[in-house]
């Protein structure tokens, strides 16, 4: 994973509450195990027509939403059935933060896993950001736990374990080998 200690990016506003798993990426395109390749897919139903042509009432085929890569969403957002599919097809998309109200135990802990930001904000500061235009830059500075946008701020948490992992780029296995000469020492008292 790389470190993610500042991120700057333009938002896409999907202010539904309870947007599901199936919502995220439809279970018909859950055939792979690779982690890229779900992008297409995702918001499925919602970003294409019956005849596969874009939905252009749907933000993420707006042309001022096409390149953003923060989500600006409801409460519960990935909730429903525990699918990391619905991770990787986000992040396969461009997404790298996501903004909301709450998250689905499981999506919260499979989006940190692939090295992306939840961001839990109160529904007044989601419908400031959600009101910004396509273009404007936001600025997520995760070392001060702070979203800058249109010369306002926002605090946001996160629990230090995590923002670690995050700051250093560490996934599972990343965290274990930090502690690999603990674990060698342990290792050789034993033998």
């Amino acid at each position: 994973m790389k470190p993610f200690t500042k991120y700057e990016g333009t938002i896409v506003p999907i202010m539904n509450d309870n947007i599901d798993t199936d919502q995220l990426i439809p279970k018909q395109y859950l055939k792979s195990i690779e982690k890229t390749g779900f992008g297409d897919y995702v918001f499925d139903e919602w970003r294409y027509n019956e005849d596969g042509t874009d939905n252009m009432n749907f933000n993420l085929n707006k042309p001022e939403y096409k390149k953003g890569t923060i989500l600006i969403t409801g409460d519960n957002f990935g909730c429903g059935s525990s699918r990391e599919h619905a991770a990787w097809a986000l992040q396969d998309y461009g997404f790298h933060v996501i903004v909301a109200g709450g998250y689905s135990g499981i999506f919260y802990m499979n989006w940190l896993n692939n090295g992306h930001l939840p961001i839990t904000l109160s529904e007044k500061e989601r419908l400031e950001l959600a009101a910004l235009r396509g273009d404007e830059k936001v600025i997520v500075d995760l070392e001060n736990n702070k979203l800058s946008a249109n010369g306002k701020e926002y605090t946001f948490e996160l629990e230090e374990t995590w923002k670690q992992r995050l700051l250093k780029g560490l996934d599972s296995i990343g965290l274990t080998l930090e502690y690999e000469n603990e674990i060698r020492a342990f290792e050789e008292k034993r033998k």
